[in-house]
């Protein structure tokens, strides 16, 4: 066994491919309402949330909007349009897991994703069980890239930096895990043109990972 005692995992983009999903989810409601998001690259979403871009989408009408009442509009609109968590997993995602916690390491998950999302996703590719922690941005004032949500998870499983192995896909993921002090290895991107320069390791896949544990 390694160095390291636990393992954080990011959501989207490492154990689920749905990146591509929210950003066709996300443009088409903002075209109904009106809005265009053409004048935005798709990385600016990668790794976040909503709270942190409704900004740079308004832009200069930000103030012409009630932006809390389209909050709760875009929510009623992604309650309508679940995301196929089932048909969206990784597909070795399913082995590496249970693999690693055989092998003893303990196991987090800290994502920008809404909590209720991300325990839905975990219980649809039953992977729920696995996970000791699970964190969600939204419980914290700052997503990533600020690093808290590492530092606290690290915090709740009671180890050092030095002790953690992050694994993240986006440029904000991996700096907040940067920041927090573990390393951090990467699933490497093919469609978005991610930086991921800041990675220890980069990965095409889950499996590869695994075995270099």
């Amino acid at each position: 066994m390694s160095k390291y005692k636990v393992i954080i995992f990011d959501m989207d983009g490492v154990l689920v491919d749905t990146e591509a999903y929210y950003y066709n989810r996300r443009k088409t409601f903002l075209t109904r309402k009106g809005i265009s998001i053409d004048h935005l690259s798709p990385l600016v979403f990668i790794g976040g949330n909503m709270k942190q871009v409704w900004h740079m989408i308004l832009a200069d009408d930000y103030e012409k909007w009630d932006v809390p009442a389209l909050e709760a509009e875009y929510l009623d609109y992604k309650l309508s349009n679940m995301i196929p968590y089932d048909k969206l997993v990784f597909s070795d995602a399913k082995a590496t897991i249970p693999s690693l916690v055989e092998k003893g390491y303990r196991l987090g998950l800290a994502s920008s994703t809404a909590k209720v999302e991300i325990l839905r996703a975990l219980e649809v590719t039953q992977l729920l069980p696995y996970f000791e922690i699970i964190l969600s941005g939204e419980s914290f004032k700052e997503s990533k890239p600020n690093p808290e949500i590492y530092e606290v998870a690290m915090k709740r499983l009671s180890v050092t930096p030095e002790e953690t192995l992050i694994i993240e896909d986006s440029q904000k993921g991996i700096a907040a895990g940067v920041a927090s002090g573990a390393t951090v290895w990467g699933i490497k991107d093919y469609h978005f043109g991610l930086d991921q320069r800041r990675a220890a390791r980069l990965f095409d896949t889950l499996t590869q990972i695994d075995a270099h544990l």
